[in-house]
Formats: C-alpha cells, sequence, structure tokens
C-alpha cells in the first residue's frame, strides 16, 4: 500500500472517531476518546505466541504452555497500559504568534493531568509534521509542533493526533484533538517594493526630553536628572542650581493610504502596505493605517500597533480573480 493511499485511508477512518467536529479547549481525552490496536511489532508478537501455544498443546510441553501464557498475559496488559497512557489527559490550550503567510507556525499545545502518574513516549501529530512530548507527572508540560502555512487569514487548525507506544511497543493507543479555536496568519509582505511614502501626515513636531538635541529652557534641578544637563554658569549667576531642558524632535507620521495604491491588484495592495508596515516600525516611525469600511489606526508604534495593523490586513476580504 502507497502512503498517500494509506494516509488518505487513515484520514477517513479518523472521521469516524471522536470528536466529529471541532471542541472548545479544554478537553479531556476520557476512555471513550482513546483508540488502540496492536502495532506490526504486536502482530508479529502475537503470531509468535500463538505458534508457541500451538506447539506446546500439540507436544504437551507444560513449561513451554506456561511461557506462552505468561507471554500473551503480558501483550494484554500492555494494550492496557497504553491505553492509561491517554486516558485522563486534559489539552488545556493552543496557542500560536502570527507569522506571515508561507512560513512555519510553531503552535503550542498546554496539556495537563490530573493524578501523579507518569506518562512517557507520548507524540503529537497533526499532517506532515510531528513532536515529542515531555515526560508529564502532576505538572503540565508545553510541547510545540509546527504546521505549515499558506494564505493570510485565520488558519483553521486541523485535528491532532495524541498517541504512544508505550510501554512495550506491542500496541499503539491514540486520541484525537481538534480545536476550535482558529490562529491568525499575516499577509506576505512584498519582497521588493519601493521605500515608505514620505508626506501625508501631522508636520513635524518637538517634546521635551533630557536626551535632546536643541535646548529649550532651564529650570530648577530635580533629584535624578544626569549630572551633564547641568548648567553650572547660569547656576553659578543665580546661586541655584540649574539644569537645561532639551528639544526632541519627533519624526513625521507616515500615511499608509489604501487608496493611495491604485494600480495594484487586492492582494498586492496588501502585501504592500505589510511591507510598509514593517519598514516603519524598523525605522522607527509613527504611522497610520487607512483602509475601507475600518476605522483609521494610529498614528501609532510599537508591537502592538504592528499587531493590529497587520490583523486588519490579514483578515480584510479575499476578492477571487476574474
Amino acid at each position: 500500500m502507497s502512503p498517500s493511499l494509506r494516509e488518505r485511508l487513515a484520514r477517513r477512518f479518523a472521521l469516524l472517531a471522536r470528536p466529529r467536529r471541532p471542541e472548545p479547549l479544554p478537553a479531556l481525552l476520557d476512555r471513550r476518546r482513546v483508540y488502540v490496536l496492536p502495532t506490526r511489532f504486536g502482530l508479529f508478537f502475537g503470531a509468535l505466541v500463538l505458534t508457541m501455544l500451538i506447539g506446546a498443546l500439540n507436544y504437551n510441553n507444560n513449561p513451554a504452555l506456561l511461557l506462552a501464557l505468561l507471554l500473551a498475559a503480558a501483550g494484554l496488559a500492555s494494550l492496557i497500559a497504553a491505553h492509561l497512557q491517554l486516558s485522563g489527559l486534559r489539552i488545556d490550550a493552543i496557542a500560536a504568534e502570527p507569522v506571515a503567510a508561507g512560513a512555519p507556525m510553531l503552535v503550542h499545545v498546554a496539556l495537563s493531568s490530573g493524578d501523579l502518574r507518569t506518562r512517557r513516549g507520548l507524540q503529537l501529530a497533526c499532517l506532515q509534521s510531528a513532536t515529542v512530548v515531555p515526560a508529564m507527572g502532576a505538572e503540565p508540560v508545553v510541547a510545540a509542533i509546527t504546521l505549515a502555512t499558506a494564505q493570510r487569514g485565520w488558519l483553521d487548525l486541523d485535528r491532532i493526533r495524541l498517541s504512544t507506544t508505550q510501554p512495550l511497543g506491542l500496541a499503539r493507543a491514540w486520541a484525537w484533538i481538534w480545536p476550535e479555536s482558529p490562529l491568525l496568519v499575516y499577509p506576505t509582505p512584498e519582497s521588493n517594493g519601493p521605500p515608505l511614502p514620505e508626506g501625508g501626515g501631522q508636520s513635524q513636531r518637538t517634546r521635551l526630553h533630557a536626551a535632546g538635541e536643541d535646548v529649550h529652557h532651564l529650570r530648577a534641578y530635580r533629584a535624578g536628572d544626569p549630572r551633564r544637563a547641568i548648567a553650572w554658569k547660569p547656576s553659578a549667576r543665580r546661586d541655584l542650581l540649574l539644569v537645561r531642558e532639551y528639544e526632541q524632535p519627533l519624526s513625521i507620521e507616515v500615511v499608509l493610504s489604501w487608496h493611495d495604491l491604485a494600480g495594484l491588484d487586492h492582494e498586492q495592495r496588501i502585501r504592500r502596505l505589510a511591507r510598509w508596515v514593517d519598514l516603519a516600525e524598523r525605522g522607527d516611525r509613527r504611522y497610520r493605517l487607512l483602509l475601507p469600511a475600518h476605522p483609521p489606526l494610529g498614528p501609532d508604534q510599537g508591537p502592538a500597533h504592528r499587531h493590529l495593523c497587520l490583523r486588519a490586513l490579514a483578515l480584510m476580504p479575499h476578492v477571487q480573480p476574474h
């Protein structure tokens, strides 16, 4: 059987397993959600024990019969132990930092257990990605799995499989997680676009700042002022310790407007604006984003403002090509 055919069959059979629709978190893996089947090694082990049983009965060999029965009991116990590795686990949360479309997204899965049993050999798998979960006890753990991203907007998670072959590798126990919370994917910035547009913002302003460039005025010394800001000559004339208050210029605000890119198609506008948002952040510029049917964002700067702008661009409606 080819790997692609095996994967398609596995995905079809997975649709019959619990849960059958996305579910809110936290989610508890009870005994009805855990499935157990022998591995290839388990099937070989079972055939070997069956052969030993037939031979022991045929030759009336009591020690061989006892050994075969003990091995069979160990195999059955391993099925139960594999089931108990997953039963009672709880998936508390799934989260990921947004990335640009096309970049891999690192998804963090938080798991916990309500008992003191140590659980080892757990594995998380989703599509073509898999990762090993750290050994669990009473303390919760966080495992990370990498997912591929293709387009901007909300990424609906596929089923995530939690499985184990512990303790003997004779059986595989697995359960499915299907969280209903989507993850955000930013638009891909334009790779070789123009620089930031100049003008369109408010005129250049100034603010008082101890590390500015131009002297604004003198004021009385306050505790915590730097020594280099003390104006010694005016202080000596007035018999009062005075400090220079400086002026620091603020850069002109950048206006990133959707309507200024009328010559580009819908998706190219989004990619260029995403590029300009990143350029403004790297240049420490205050910027305002103007989008259709959306309140103006800014002027501001910083990680929170960048997230709001890229989120608004990511959730712009998709336009079908003609």
